[in-house]
Parts: C-alpha cells; sequence; structure tokens
C-alpha cells in the first residue's frame, strides 16, 4: 500500500549498516496538522539510502512511502512495530503543476488531536 506527503525536512540522520546485507537511513518530516505540527520518522533501506542525499533541513518535500508492520516476539510477549518505508523523495515545488486534487488529501486525514469545543469528551 502507497501513500505520500508533503512537509518539511526537519532532521537527517546518517546511514546505518545493520548487517553485512542491511543499511538503512531515517529521516523526520515536519507536518503540519491544524493548531499541532507532527514529526514523522521514515526510513530508507538499501540502494535509497542516497535518495536523501540531494536534500538539506527545511527543505520542502514529497515522500511516498508504504506503511508496514510486522510482530516480534521475545521471551513468550509480542510486541508489533510499525514502519514508514520511504522510495522516493522529490522537491514539493515540483507539485506546481500537479492536479489540485492532490493536495487536500493530507488535509482530509484523520488527527488524534481537535480544536473542536463541542466535543463528548468528560475532560
Amino acid at each position: 500500500m502507497s501513500f505520500d506527503i508533503q512537509g518539511k525536512l526537519y532532521e537527517t540522520f546518517e546511514e546505518q549498516q545493520v548487517s553485512d546485507k542491511f543499511r538503512k537511513r531515517e529521516f523526520v518530516l515536519e507536518i503540519p496538522d491544524g493548531s499541532f505540527t507532527q514529526y514523522v520518522k521514515f526510513q530508507l533501506t538499501q540502494d535509497k539510502c542516497n535518495l536523501l542525499d540531494p536534500f538539506k533541513n527545511g527543505d520542502e518535500v514529497k515522500v511516498t512511502f508504504n506503511l508496514t508492520g510486522k510482530p516480534f516476539t521475545k521471551n513468550g510477549t509480542t510486541m508489533y512495530f510499525t514502519n514508514l518505508q520511504a522510495w522516493r523523495l522529490e522537491p514539493a515545488a515540483g507539485n506546481a503543476g500537479a492536479p489540485a486534487g492532490n493536495a487536500p488529501m493530507q488535509q482530509d486525514a484523520p488527527s488524534f488531536y481537535s480544536s473542536d469545543a463541542d466535543n463528548d469528551l468528560p475532560f
């Protein structure tokens, strides 16, 4: 399943050689979400690690990614890991010619925070 989102490149990390056959590089995207700003960490792996090289912190980028998850059991306890596996990065300015229907997708995404004063929560 593929998704894309646009935001500001907030922080980039160095490439990590996890094992002989696996390397990764992580980065954080700053995404406005109403009155709250979200800081979301993505991961690039293997030959995709260099996709981050042309960008610097503060650049507006569009990230295309897959949402992945898997269970891990240790000592009888199962934990679940979710990963945002980026596979394409492009300058956000490159979207100037894109159809206007693509931009609102980010704004329509559900948020854990609400600024609505008329909710039914007791606190």
